[in-house]
């Protein structure tokens, strides 16, 4: 069956393109009002066209009461039960942190629930508008279409970033929602961290899983194009290690594994990974032996120590790696630990002025010049020099341009973002 496009945008009056003067005809050919609309909503309507030429009107949603307080009503998660222009989406490929990074961006703003509206980036103010924004698809899906854009999952494989959906196709206004997954609240696995959009606004709080009702009916999915689950995008991503060394452990160690890998009574691989990048980042003097695959106190303090330096606090800073911490540490980022009663050595006077950028016309094949040199040394000095066989030379060749794509892929770019070319930007955050 032929996927339908919700159209709101009228045709233009007076236009006479042939896309302007098809959406008159199918207004003219289809203006009756649904038997079913109630009279406040039949002020809205969305023009249906499909690909078999029929059309309908669909009357908008309407508004249901607000919900009780500390409950989580049906009636006060009514959404909308058309999607925007489906087909026309383009996912963003997005990490675990930065799908739960443009959640709070509605929770901080307090956006309101609103079936009908849209917040300022133009995604829908209802719950599947919600994730359709955090999962970065472009555009406005439902809970009947959200599932295109990922994958069935099991409860145990839930991590940050997935979903809860209940879809309820006989009557999808009435009681379909979706959350987003934020991570266990407690050991048993039977409470959750959700990030929703619901009456009166976007919020986080503990839920009961699944929900407060419907609970056996909301099924677990995992976004698509998520970034660093794949061994392509952990590729990309790598900083080189200090000794140029490079294995499967390294790669896979790089998404993070989940707070269960971490705690008492744990031992796995990714604790000795996590230990070996504390090591490097000034916390080797919590280690009188290893690290190593056995969860130790040893691990906790150094891991708060670090923490510690990226001035965290309390719940911040209580020794167990969370996903923002992995992140600091797999990517080389923030603040390292300094060593009990070493003076933090002193910044330089002035930092260098960085080279001017020579225009995308040097970076092409056959062209040579201290600019090309000055590029790939600069990539080999931020972790991108496992390209380079020989090392980074004068002209540029294939080895060069590689290299760049790693480092803009590194960036979050993808498609001509990324093609391995240097434009003023890329050239700005290289040498800065």
């Amino acid at each position: 069956m032929s996927t339908p496009v919700f159209d709101e945008v009228g045709p233009l009056p007076g236009c006479v393109c042939e896309d302007c003067a098809r959406r008159r005809l199918i207004r003219a050919a289809t203006r009756v009002t649904p038997p079913c609309a109630p009279p406040a909503a039949a002020s809205t309507a969305l023009v249906v066209l499909a690909t078999t030429g029929a059309a309908v009107i669909a009357p908008a949603a309407v508004a249901a009461p607000a919900e009780d307080a500390g409950q989580a009503m049906s009636a006060g998660r009514t959404e909308q039960a058309q999607p925007d222009l489906i087909g026309s989406a383009v996912p963003l490929r997005l990490t675990r942190d930065q799908i739960l990074e443009r959640a709070r961006r509605w929770i901080d703003a307090k956006v309101p629930y609103d079936m009908r509206r849209r917040w300022r980036d133009g995604y829908r103010q209802d719950c599947s508008g919600f994730v359709s924004m955090a999962w970065g698809l472009g555009t406005s899906q439902w809970t009947g279409t959200l599932p295109r854009f990922a994958e069935r999952i099991g409860r145990d494989e839930l991590e940050p970033g997935d979903i809860l959906l209940f879809h309820n196709p006989r009557d999808p206004v009435d009681g379909s929602h979706v959350t987003i997954f934020g991570g266990w609240a407690n050991a048993a696995h039977t409470r959750y961290t959700a990030y929703e959009e619901t009456r009166p606004r976007a919020r986080v709080r503990t839920t009961p899983y699944a929900y407060w009702d419907h609970s056996k009916r909301y099924v677990p999915y995992r976004y698509k194009y998520l970034r660093g689950e794949g061994l392509d995008d952990l590729y990309d991503d790598l900083y080189e290690d200090l000794d140029g060394d490079l294995d499967l452990g390294d790669l896979a160690s790089l998404a993070y594994p989940g707070s269960r890998s971490f705690g008492p009574g744990a031992a796995n691989g990714y604790i000795t990974r996590l230990g070996t990048m504390l090591r490097r980042r000034g916390a080797g003097e919590y280690y009188h032996d290893g690290p190593g695959p056995h969860w130790s106190d040893a691990d906790r303090l150094a891991t708060r120590a670090f923490q510690r330096a990226q001035g965290w606090k309390g719940d911040q800073a209580d020794g167990f790696p969370g996903p923002l911490t992995w992140r600091y540490l797999t990517q080389g980022a923030g603040a390292d630990v300094r060593a009990a009663g070493r003076p933090a050595a002193p910044a330089p006077a002035s930092a260098p002025a960085p080279p001017a950028y020579p225009g995308i016309g040097g970076f092409r094949p056959g062209q040579s010049g201290p600019h090309v040199l000055a590029l790939g040394r600069r990539l080999a000095a931020k972790g991108f020099g496992r390209f380079y066989a020989k090392g980074p030379g004068p002209r540029w060749g294939e080895a060069d341009r590689r290299a760049v794509e790693a480092f803009q892929r590194a960036q979050g770019w993808t498609g001509s973002r990324a093609d391995g070319y240097p434009g003023p930007e890329t050239w700005k955050r290289l040498f800065s």
